[in-house]
Order: structure tokens, then sequence, then C-alpha cells
């Protein structure tokens, strides 16, 4: 039997960690099991913290990192809990860190994380630093995703699969290959200002949005606004530019302008925001596309993920319905990743993150 491997993934959200088991054997991956633990309020509020210019922050950074490779083994002792495997009979962890500054522009992408620690608490070999080498060849080193959906689903119909993360990202599929890039924010502002009016860290299945309605015109500004969005592929984005200061800025801007603005509206434009500059992409790009399959917490949030069906000509369903649970895909995509990289085989997609070619990705820790 093919060595499993485990992937962890603690995303733009800051809402926990996903991990997965996994089995690569050459056709689709074979899950053993999956878990997922909360952020601790206090790791998140300095990785939150960490995504901007703050004293101490060397020491600051390296303490979160060793935090969260904490956090990352007690998700792998769950796994091999769940599956009954021993850490001797993993061959490695494909662990991405946390995301705290994204710069391709400036030649550097920093994600905190400890992974010699990691290695010690678990017992397993490490594949981490999964972006870096891809930005050192001119790439993003983002999106990485796409390459494992395009190996996971095949490329021979026109198909798109969309992360609805703290970021929004897409993948083309086609018989001419894979392209994919980040497209806007998704969860990230979404939850922002579901917490800052209501108290709740998210929009349990856009019942927020729902209480409000939709302002055509500030969608309008809030796209024209920001060059980003109208910048052609490859592409990608984070917390470095769409952020609360971002949101607060534009709609001090507008309610100058037209007055004050209902709180619950802004959660209804920010959901039509995430699904338009999904939805615009693939109409553009992937006209022929015949089915969306969305995964990342997005999926769970059932008024956009209507709203998002309601913007395209095809159907949209959450990547359980093509065999992968939503929750679980990126996860196991850095699974693959590390797999890839103890295979000697490139994990990026130069069409996708703009680098130089293929590269194999990431560093490797040994037990």
């Amino acid at each position: 039997m093919a060595e499993p491997y485990i992937g962890l993934m603690s995303g733009t959200s800051l809402d926990g960690v996903d991990g997965v088991a996994a089995v690569f054997d050459g056709g689709r991956p074979r899950i053993l099991a999956h878990t997922d633990l909360a952020m601790p309020q206090a790791l998140r509020a300095e990785l939150l913290a960490l995504n901007t210019p703050g004293p101490d922050e060397i020491h600051r950074m390296s303490q979160a990192g060793l935090a969260l490779a904490d956090l990352y083994a007690r998700v792998v002792a769950e796994l091999l809990a769940r599956t009954g495997l021993d850490a001797s009979g993993v061959r490695a962890i494909g662990a991405h860190g946390q995301t705290i500054r994204h710069r391709p522009d400036a030649g550097y992408t920093v994600q905190l994380n400890a992974p010699a620690r990691l290695a010690e608490r678990t017992g397993i070999a490490v594949v981490a630093d999964l972006r870096s080498r891809d930005v050192a060849a001119g790439g993003h080193g983002a999106p990485l995703a796409p390459a494992f959906h395009a190996a996971v689903f095949g490329t021979g119909r026109p198909r798109a699969v969309v992360n609805l993360g703290g970021i929004a990202n897409v993948t083309l599929l086609s018989p001419a290959g894979a392209v994919g890039y980040d497209t806007g924010p998704a969860n990230l502002l979404l939850d922002a200002w579901c917490a800052r009016h209501t108290g709740r860290d998210y929009d349990e299945d856009g019942r927020y949005a729902a209480s409000g309605t939709l302002r055509p015109d500030l969608l309008a500004e809030l796209i024209a606004s920001e060059p980003w969005l109208a910048a052609p592929p490859p592409k990608s984005t984070g917390r470095d530019l769409f952020n609360t200061a971002w949101l607060d800025q534009r709609l001090q801007a507008w309610q100058a302008r037209h007055g004050t603005l209902a709180a619950a509206d802004v959660q209804a434009t920010l959901q039509a925001l995430t699904v338009e500059t999904v939805a615009r992409e693939i109409r553009r790009q992937q006209p022929a596309c015949e089915q969306v399959w969305v995964c990342g917490g997005g999926a769970r949030n059932g008024g956009l993920m209507r709203a998002l069906a309601g913007a395209l000509p095809c159907p949209v369903a959450p990547s359980d319905d093509a065999g992968v649970p939503a929750q679980q895909m990126e996860a196991l995509a850095f699974a693959w990743l590390a797999h890839r990289h103890v295979a000697g085989l490139p994990g990026n997609l130069p069409a996708v993150t703009g680098a130089a070619g293929p590269r194999v990705l990431g560093a490797y820790y040994p037990a």
C-alpha cells in the first residue's frame, strides 16, 4: 500500500486548522481521515496583528510560529488517533504555515511556521515553505491549488473549481489545460464585517447578508476603486490588500457623498462583491463552463452559494459532489504537494503562478 501523507491548512480566514490524512496511489486521492481544530483566540489575534507592521515583530513572529506548530501537532495527533496509524507509517506532512505577508511583487512571501518543531513534536518529516521557490522563479507562489485540481479532476471538459476561503480563487479546467488565480475577497471581509456588527465570527448561512439590501452603486464603486480587480492574471492577493482598512476607506468616501449605510446593506453588498468578482471571471474566461464546484468555508454559506448559482449559467455545487469534501480540499492539496516534493516532482503550474517553469516546491525537514 502507498504511504500516507498528512496535509495541514490554516487559511486567510484564521478560523482554524484543517488536517487530512490521505494516500496517493495514482488515482484519485483516498482520504483516510479529516479533522479540524479552532484557532485559539489569542493566537488568531496575534496572527492578525502580524499582518501589519508593529513593535518587536521578530520575537512575536517566532513565538506565533511556535504556537502554530504546536496547534498543527495537535491536529496530527488527532489524525493518527482516527486512522490508527503510527507516526512511523506516515511519509510526510505538508504544512503550509500562515501567510502574514504576500509580496511577490517585491520578491517575497512570508508564511509563519516552525517546521523543525513540528517534525520534533510529531516524529514525522515535514515539507514546508511551499511558496517561496515559485516566487524565486518569478511567480506569485499562489494559488497553488490549481495544480492539484487539475491532477484530481482532469482537464477534459470545461469546468471550474472555486475556492471561497478568506480570499476567493478560481481554477478553470479545459482541454487546453488549467489556469487559475485569485479573484478578490471572500470570507475575509464578510467575516470581519459580521463580527464587527453582530459579534458573530461569521455570517452563518448568509443570514446577515440576507437581512440587508444589496446596494448596486456601492458594489460598482468597490470594484471600480480597486485596480487589482481589473489586473490580468497571473495574480494573487491577501490581507496585505483586502482588509478592514481597505473597506473602511471606501465606505467613508461613499458615505460622505451619499449618506449613511445600514450595516446589513454593507454585508449584502460584500457578499455580492465576492459573487461578482468570481462569476465574471468564469463568464469571461470559461464561457462554455459546464460545472462549477465550490470548496472552502464559503461552500457552507447557503446564501453565498445561492447567489453564485444565480450569477452563472451552469450548475454550482459543493466539491463534495465531485468526491472531495469542500472543507478538506485545501488540506488535501498540501498533502499532495508534500507527496510531489518527496517524489521530486513539480508542484506548481507556471501558467497559473507566472513562474519561469515547473519547480519542486518546499523545504524538507526529516523526522
